[in-house]
């Protein structure tokens, strides 16, 4: 009877051990895992320092029994192992009750990712930090919680699970505070739409400090220097400052590494020692829009690539084609996610990009409760290549970078979001979605109909000596404007359109983009010429804060 034995009993490593046995019922399988639960839900964790989860139970998808009695899986909690022999095709085990030898056909390697923990001065005296990354972590937070009543709490980092932790700490009414190193929350998305979680991560009462790093701990963790000077009081501190991947045992088996550690593994999923396999936030893979190395610790490519594994153990044609790293956060009453390249990526890339910035509705406007759905897409201008796409708002943001997501995975282009037919009725969505809107506004851009720049390129327009016009009504336009501009409604813009000069740049501006560009049409026809300020005031007002 072959064997194969998995290593890391979570996501990735229960996928591949699940799909293995609907394959193939004969096979012996194996599930190592150091700690003292499998299958559990890891995304969920934050919720349950709220009680928003309240159940713990609920966070325990599977258990070794359920695991047996279902799948006839041989699950091994509390089992750690600590050293491959490829040649022998041993791993060896270490259990609470001894230390052995574990054969195996072939081996998965699922050891997942460990939270970064930076080496600062008073952390080993402090009894008050904490990190997220299991249930074990989970249980000592509630027990710090419940047992010293903490008012304050500091969360150092800003990515997914530091803005859940800080919400699900504020839910709970502690005084939170924010210290991110990087020049704004949630790194992983641009600037300005991390402007849109800022604010309501202050609006909610959080303290967010940016560009701001800890330094040195002291009083056992009560007082956090920073790198600025400033000092900050905590009862509490959750270090979530990234994760690296738990490589040691791929290490020492000499099995080839590669960015930040990552393992390296091929379009099977084989590692450089034949008949081992690795799965999961521990590989490198391709991000399928630059087919560079990657290192995208997601649930979902984590499941992906276990079921894929599995697939390539029983011997089907499945081929690992990369992720593009589609996420999505909840920040008190705004979500916001995100799909492949971001505009600072492409930057750092030389890739020839374009934007759009769209403000959309989740649904019809007229119907009760809609409420906005703002879109950045980008893009190439000349092929219409999808490179990535951003949106934030209260409700309907997954469904839309789900599907600029499924477009990108497709090889769709630009000029096929306005093709895609959505399901429509008010309560629903939009007869023109925000999917379809921002294909008909890049395709503009593609075919020069229109031309914008972005809000980062405003001042250089300025100084050069363009005109900016922002085409609002007169009582919009005096409740809030950007410096510099001047106001020409739309709705007289034909009757006033001889005041504006033909010898100068004109940047047009109104709330969102869309009356800025029938501008646009109007004047350029009349030999103006126009360009459109990209999200206009909206975006600049959400900035600007």
């Amino acid at each position: 009877m072959k064997r194969t034995v998995i290593i890391g009993g979570v996501a990735g490593g229960m996928s591949a051990a699940t799909r293995l046995r609907r394959l193939d019922e004969n096979q012996e399988i194996v599930i190592i895992e150091k700690g003292p639960y499998v299958s559990f839900a890891n995304c969920g964790l934050p919720y349950y320092v709220s009680g928003e989860i309240s159940d713990r139970e609920k966070l325990l998808v599977q258990t070794p029994e359920s695991l047996k009695a279902r799948f006839n899986l041989d699950v091994r909690p509390f089992s750690e192992a600590t050293e491959i022999n490829s040649e022998k095709k041993q791993v060896t085990i270490k259990s609470a009750e001894s230390t052995y030898e574990l054969s195996y056909d072939q081996l998965i390697l699922s050891p997942g990712a460990k939270p970064f923990i930076p080496p600062l001065n008073g952390l080993e005296e402090a009894d008050n930090i904490f990190t997220l990354r299991n249930v074990p972590d989970v249980d000592k937070i509630m027990d710090s919680l419940e047992t010293t009543k903490p008012k304050k709490a500091v969360v150092v980092g800003a990515g997914f699970i530091g803005l859940e932790m800080a919400e699900n700490l504020a839910k709970r009414g502690l005084e939170v505070t924010i210290v991110e190193f990087a020049s704004h929350v949630l790194p992983t998305v641009d600037d300005e739409m991390a402007a849109f979680i800022h604010n309501e991560l202050v609006d909610n009462g959080i303290i967010v400090h940016t560009e701001k790093g800890v330094v040195e701990i002291e009083d056992k963790g009560r007082t956090l220097i920073l790198n600025t000077g400033e000092k900050i009081e905590t009862d509490l501190v959750i270090l979530s400052v990234g994760v690296r991947p738990e490589n040691d045992l791929a290490e020492s088996a000499g099995i080839e590494l590669g960015m930040r550690g990552g393992i390296l593994v091929d379009e099977n999923y084989e590692t450089s020692v034949k008949d081992i396999y690795a799965v999961g936030d521990a590989i490198i893979v391709k991000n399928q829009i630059t087919k560079n190395d990657a290192m995208i610790a997601l649930a979902s490519p984590a499941n992906r690539q276990g079921r894929q594994v599995a697939d390539v153990i029983a011997g089907m044609p499945r081929k690992n084609k990369g992720s593009i790293g589609t996420a999505i956060v909840r920040v008190f009453n705004q979500s916001i996610a995100s799909t492949g390249l971001t505009e600072k990526q492409l930057k750092d890339l030389n890739y020839d990009f374009s934007i759009v910035h769209i403000d959309g509705k989740n649904h019809a406007g007229y119907y009760p409760n809609a409420s906005m759905v703002f879109l950045k897409l980008l893009f190439n201008g000349k092929t219409g290549e999808l490179y990535g796409a951003q949106a934030v708002g209260k409700d309907g943001v997954d469904k839309r970078i789900d599907i600029i997501a499924t477009a990108i995975k497709g090889g769709l282009t630009v000029e096929d979001l306005p093709e895609l037919e959505l399901t429509y009725a008010p309560p629903f969505g939009s007869a023109k979605d925000v999917v379809n809107m921002a294909g008909y506004a890049a395709l503009n851009i593609m075919e020069g109909i229109s031309q914008n720049i972005q809000l980062h390129e405003l001042e250089e327009v300025k100084n050069s000596g363009a005109l900016l016009v922002d085409v609002r009504t007169a009582a919009e336009f005096e409740r809030g404007n950007i410096p510099g501009f001047v106001n020409f409604p739309l709705n007289n813009l034909r009757d006033s359109m001889s005041e504006l000069p033909k010898n100068k740049e004109i940047i047009l501006s109104c709330h969102s983009g869309q009356r800025s560009y029938i501008a646009s049409r109007m004047l350029e026809q009349h030999g103006f010429k126009v360009k459109n300020l990209d999200g206009s005031y909206l975006l600049y007002s959400v900035v600007n804060r």
